[in-house]
């Protein structure tokens, strides 16, 4: 028998009765301050410059090269953020943060610990076929199907990324010689739901890809007034053909790195150098 009360209401619980300016109770802050306690961990800052690593290939390839160390004060319960150097920045990473609510979970707790600026480089599938996998794709904006996005913004169809940080993003690649793509994803909670109906629906409103992240990424930055850029390495056409999710050399990973060096390096000379 089903229940009536799960039908009663509308619009859906997920945006009912939220005020996404008021202060949360619970905050990254206090989690922190619980979380060094416990572990009898010193406070300490991550480095100004962070990315975030959802399948985790950077962190495996930096950890066997030698190049990352672990980053020993890190408090947060459910990752570790390991530490290297690249091109002259020093960066922190965190791999394997899978999902919009792990993903801004992490960056809520990596900007209450000292980062100040963030980059998303999350694997994509390919909804419209532009080019070949794998490519990236400078995200501008991200339909917000999934559910962590409506707790830090009111309702609506996309998440935008800044326009200042989508400038100096794009600016940076193009000086860098580095070829992307710019334009708009559809983030899910629910990779194994994207229907023929879905994708179609997609395809028609000019989405380049499928990802898990991004839209709620830029929720948070939006709301909480963060510098947080998405990059979408598509690397698949959604498992329909043989031989898919092929990354190129070293998983993609020489070639993530050296983009996001580009990004982060425009980032710190034009803010973080800047006074």
């Amino acid at each position: 028998m089903s229940d009536a009360s799960s039908t009663r209401g509308f619009p859906p619980p997920i945006v009912r009765g939220k005020n996404p300016v008021a202060c949360s109770e619970f905050t990254p802050e206090n989690l922190l301050r619980e979380a060094r306690r416990q572990k009898a961990l010193a406070t300490e800052t991550v480095p100004e410059l962070c990315i975030l690593d959802p399948d985790g290939d950077m962190v495996r390839h930096l950890v066997a090269a030698g190049c990352a160390r672990r980053h020993l004060a890190w408090a947060c319960y459910h990752t570790e953020l390991h530490t290297f150097e690249l091109e002259g920045l020093n960066f922190g990473i965190i791999g394997c943060a899978v999902g919009a609510p792990f993903a801004v979970l992490v960056s809520e707790e990596l900007f209450a610990s000292g980062c100040k600026f963030l980059v998303s480089m999350t694997s994509a599938g390919q909804i419209l076929p532009i080019q070949a996998p794998p490519y990236f794709i400078v995200i501008d904006r991200a339909l917000r199907d999934e559910g962590t996005s409506y707790h830090y913004l009111a309702a609506a169809d996309y998440s935008t990324a800044s326009d200042s940080l989508l400038r100096l993003c794009t600016e940076a690649l193009t000086t860098a010689d580095i070829a992307v793509q710019i334009g708009a994803t559809w983030t899910t909670d629910a990779p194994f739901r994207e229907t023929a109906d879905a994708i179609d629906m997609a395809k028609k409103a000019g989405i380049l890809a499928v990802e898990m992240e991004a839209a709620a990424l830029y929720a948070f930055a939006e709301a909480r007034r963060k510098p947080v850029i998405c990059i979408a390495h598509v690397t698949n056409q959604l498992g329909r053909i043989e031989g898919d999710f092929e990354k190129g050399a070293a998983d993609g990973t020489e070639e993530s790195l050296k983009l996001i060096a580009s990004v982060a390096r425009a980032y710190e000379r034009e803010y973080l150098n800047s006074g």
